[in-house]
């Protein structure tokens, strides 16, 4: 019989904040979904307005950003694509700080107006790379979408021309973040407690 360490329960803490225990760490509701949602419909208005007129191409930011991503592609009332891409610089709560590109871009990107979707920008790191390897290829315009961005980790400096919330430098979990691969699924942004 196969078995788990995947230890997910739900739990009220005595302050009536909602908490999610992930594997062997709890974590307190950060950012609602209702919150979510209206933030990512404010950020697709923008760059509905924005990309009028450029058959943009979404690059999704794989694996955590593909929450946002659905939820934003969903909100685009143009024509335009996704492609995809697979990079990481964690290991359990803290960032190795060393990026490894797992899987790459698909499609041609030359000349496009390219729109990266990140879930979260932190150290920077992993934004610089992106950024560095999407401009080899010769796109007329990148644009920078990190649906969290935590302003006290940044160690590089990044160009972000959408942003849905800052935050603290807490290690958090949900809507596509997640703690060892677990915790990606909940609808709402959690911090470590």
């Amino acid at each position: 019989m196969a078995t788990t360490n995947f230890n997910f329960t739900f739990a009220t803490s005595p302050l009536s904040m909602e908490s999610v225990t992930v594997k062997d760490k709890r974590f307190v509701i950060s950012i609602h979904s209702e919150t979510i949602q209206n933030r990512v419909k404010q950020l697709a208005a923008q760059m509905n307005e924005d990309l009028k007129g450029s058959k943009p191409l979404f690059l999704c930011v794989l694996k955590g950003s593909i929450l946002f991503a659905a939820d934003i592609f969903r909100e685009i009332n143009m024509e335009a694509e996704i492609s995809f891409i697979r990079v990481s610089s964690y290991s359990g709560t803290e960032s190795t700080g060393t990026v490894r590109s797992v899987a790459g871009i698909s499609d041609p990107i030359e000349g496009r107006t390219v729109v990266i979707l990140e879930d979260i920008v932190d150290t920077g790191d992993t934004a610089v790379y992106l950024l560095d390897e999407i401009k080899k290829q010769n796109p007329a315009k990148v644009l920078f979408a990190a649906f969290l961005f935590k302003p006290a980790a940044l160690r590089q400096e990044v160009k972000l021309d959408y942003v849905g919330f800052e935050v603290p430098n807490d290690f958090l979990v949900g809507y596509g973040l997640d703690y060892d691969g677990f915790g990606r699924n909940l609808k709402d942004i959690y911090q470590l407690a």
